[in-house]
């Protein structure tokens, strides 16, 4: 089984993603990392975000890369927002997501756009979301938490240009599939949010098994 899991960033669909995975006992993938082990790699040689020569040289980052906490930084996600718009560089990452969505053992994959080009097939697909004021004072407590000096309207500010770039690229836009399932957790708590989740693929789930695909 392949679970799709899209949505904006904050929108809580990477600890849903994981909770789904252990729930199916799944392997999990969050390809958002792919996108920042390039920024960060990209940093490190200097290059530049918006060149996309720059952000193809950062293709080639050791897979450990993607076990440093650090990646999950605001600089580091900014910097892969940016080099998430070159349509080479998705290409690039493409058959590293879609080899481990394809894997015998089934997966759960989040990030922007796997349910409408990495799995289009994906047996489910979530779209998660949550207005963009709840996900600036969700994003400023957990950097809070991390003991950064934050500012809520900056963060306020980076995520409506992250959705404004995420949204209007030319390559993978972010959007829901037009067969995901929208689980809105704006005024959910994340365990809420995740029971609904489950939820949502148990019925997706009998549903296949009673009528086929759906």
């Amino acid at each position: 089984m392949i679970i799709a899991v899209d949505g904006p960033t904050a929108s809580g669909k990477g600890t849903i993603s994981k909770e789904l995975a252990k729930h199916f006992t799944l392997p999990f993938l969050d390809t958002g990392l792919l996108y920042r082990a390039v920024g960060w790699t990209l940093r490190d040689q200097g290059g530049d975000a918006d060149n996309v020569a720059d952000a193809l040289a950062a293709c080639q980052f050791d897979s450990a890369l993607l076990d440093n906490p650090a990646l999950r930084s605001e600089v580091i996600g900014g910097l892969a927002s940016r080099v998430s718009v070159h349509p080479e560089l998705r290409r690039a990452l493409d058959k590293r997501q879609k080899d481990f969505a394809y894997q015998p053992a089934g997966a759960v994959l989040d990030g922007r756009d796997i349910g409408t080009v990495i799995a289009p097939d994906a047996d489910v697909k979530l779209f998660v979301t949550a207005s963009s004021e709840a996900r600036a004072v969700r994003r400023f407590e957990e950097m809070k938490r991390r003991g950064e000096l934050v500012n809520f309207d900056d963060i306020l500010a980076d995520i409506l240009k992250r959705d404004d770039r995420d949204q209007n690229r030319a390559a993978a836009p972010l959007k829901p599939a037009e067969d995901a399932d929208l689980l809105d957790t704006t005024n959910l708590t994340i365990g809420d949010a995740i029971q609904q989740a489950i939820a949502l693929v148990n019925a997706k789930i009998s549903r296949r098994e009673n009528n086929g695909p759906a």
